[in-house]
């Protein structure tokens, strides 16, 4: 046991507190603060770097929780900002309250941030005072405190380290996009508060399930309340990701919210290095290649503005854009190879995942790689990735004709395909429908995965990138030599066993070990933190330290694990 100096000397070394403190959980950050007043100081910052607002009527006008705000404001890095849509961010029609007529609410954000009372209460807040009224007394608080751009921009004008701003308002029906919500007047909010802040470290913004016309009220061009420098605040925007419900492919599909995400990613062309997209729901549309699509040059009884249907859009082009990721979305081989020509001098990784095309064929979109490169030497490293099928004990079927069965199998099956690094582009991923003859391995796609432990999706993840590769199969089994058991836990107190042989056959299954065999080291926690594990959101030392991980065995062995499960966060949803 350490005596109080030396442990003393030890907390006022800043590289062993800040390696201590790393190690400690989120969730026991606040017990630790307790202890005294340097340990609250000290662990303050990894506590509040990434803080979570659920809006609320008094998330940002309650002064108790502003005056919070203020004293953890500078430790922010992440902010991350929800508001769900629920039956308390619908607003029904306005109505006059003597004819009982419905009444246009023209919207005009107040943003006037003085302090004086008397000069607050001097101007209404919506327009008009008979307007004001109105809402007063028909629209709840919700609305209200989602309309206050004062409150806003008070509380992001104090988030003077803000890097990263996540925006999540999941959870609205088809049927209401063209109805406006209380998320909607809170995005303004946000947007408005954003412009008018000095948030000169905010580099990265994340839309993560949003709503299609939630870009509308976060465009900053011509948008409710903007100014004419309000772009170039956004213009500052170097990362971008968009997680969008989806808009329905269909012939027609309605073209007002794709023109609003063309129109929203003009916004950041000049700026935008890292671009990621994705359409959660059914396939989209490419919102790279928006301009090409012919159902919205044409008109359409389903478009709600018709008589802006036959402008044409400008095409979309990223001037610094370095990384770029697609998933989900419905687009045509031409589009593709023209989006790589258009961003050859810049891009270093493009990934296509969860592609359909809708016209041509792989070798059709990637025509520019070869142009660039001045050869087709990047199809020599192609890694095949493809779906295998279980073959149980083949009878009358000697080893050649087993194969060949498997390469018609293969060759009318399509297959993820993966180039390797070229001239101009370092990586890249694709889907791919060649028709490359291949010699398959015989590999059993028996799955490995509990439904009462989700997290066990990992282990048929890890098993698939062992045998798909037999050089990165027998490193795997060098490094690790040893038999890696896991016993799970899960919410109902249940447990199961799985086991990573990497002393022999490099693969993984169910049981502690394989059969005849007896496991080198086991591990032992919760379904929930094994995949926390497994997705990179904590790291073994840490749960093995705060006793969420309890080893039996080998544990020097143990820390030759981690980087085999790193091989389950890209392959495996948990």
């Amino acid at each position: 046991m350490a005596s109080g100096s030396t442990f003393l000397r030890l907390w006022l070394t800043d590289r062993a507190r800040d390696t201590m403190l790393s190690f400690l959980p989120k969730e026991d950050l606040p017990s630790f603060r307790l202890a005294c007043h340097d340990f609250s100081v000290r662990a303050a910052p990894l506590l509040y770097q990434d803080t979570d607002i659920t809006f609320r009527a008094s998330t940002f006008t309650k002064p108790a929780r502003m005056a919070a705000l203020d004293r953890i404001s500078h430790h922010i890095r992440t902010l991350t900002f929800s508001m769900v849509h629920s039956p308390n961010t619908f607003l029904p029609p306005l109505l006059d309250p003597v004819t009982g007529e419905e009444v246009t609410f023209i919207y005009e954000p107040y943003t006037q941030t003085t302090r004086d009372s008397a000069a607050r209460l001097s101007n209404p807040t919506y327009g008009s005072w008979e307007m004001t009224d109105m809402l007063v007394k028909q629209y709840s608080p919700l609305f209200h405190a989602a309309a206050n751009v004062p409150s806003f921009i008070r509380a992001f004008s104090s988030l003077r380290n803000l890097k990263h701003l996540r925006i999540s308002c999941p959870g609205q029906e088809a049927i209401q996009r063209y109805r406006r919500s209380v998320v909607d007047y809170a995005l303004i909010s946000i947007r408005i508060a954003v412009e008018r802040s000095n948030l000169v470290l905010l580099d990265t913004l994340s839309l993560l399930s949003i709503h299609p016309g939630a870009l509308l009220y976060l465009k900053p061009v011509m948008g409710f309340g903007a100014l004419p420098n309000s772009v170039k605040r956004w213009e500052r925007i170097t990362n971008l990701a968009i997680v969008m419900d989806s808009i329905p492919f269909t012939p027609y599909p309605p073209a007002d919210h794709l023109k609003l995400l063309h129109a929203y990613l003009h916004v950041f062309a000049t700026s935008l290095t890292d671009f990621a997209f994705r359409w959660q729901g059914v396939k989209g549309l490419s919102p790279l290649s928006l301009d090409k699509e012919v159902c919205l040059q044409e008109k359409s009884p389903e478009m709600a503005c018709p008589r802006r249907c036959h402008l044409a859009l400008r095409p979309l082009k990223f001037k610094k854009l370095r990384k770029m990721e697609v998933e989900n979305i419905v687009v045509d081989a031409s589009q593709i190879s023209s989006f790589i020509t258009a961003h050859r001098h810049t891009i270093r990784e493009f990934n296509f995942e969860d592609t359909h095309l809708r016209s041509g064929d792989w070798d059709q979109a990637l025509t520019p790689l070869t142009r660039i490169s001045g050869s087709e030497r990047w199809k020599e490293k192609a890694e095949e990735v493809m779906d295998v099928p279980l073959l149980l004990s083949p009878v009358g079927i000697d080893e050649k004709r087993a194969n060949e069965v498997l390469v018609d199998y293969f060759n009318c099956k399509p297959r993820a395909f993966r180039p390797s690094a070229c001239k101009y582009l370092d990586t890249f991923r694709i889907p791919h429908s060649s028709t490359t003859n291949l010699r398959p391995k015989l590999i059993s796609n028996m799955s490995l995965k509990n439904d009462s432990f989700p997290s066990s999706a990992a282990f048929d993840a890890i098993n698939s990138s062992l045998q798909s590769d037999d050089a990165e199969r027998k490193d795997a089994v060098k490094k690790g030599s040893a038999i890696f058991a896991f016993t799970l836990k899960n919410k109902e107190g249940k447990e199961e066993s799985w086991h990573i042989d990497l002393k022999e056959s490099g693969s993984a299954g169910k049981g502690t070990a394989p059969e005849g065999k007896k496991a080198d080291v086991t591990l032992s926690l919760t379904d929930e933190e094994f995949g926390k594990l497994v997705a990179g959101k904590t790291q073994a030392q840490r749960l093995f330290m705060s006793g969420k991980l309890k080893i039996k065995g080998d544990v020097m062995k143990a820390t030759k694990m981690e980087p085999v499960l790193k091989k389950a966060q890209t392959k495996a949803k948990l």
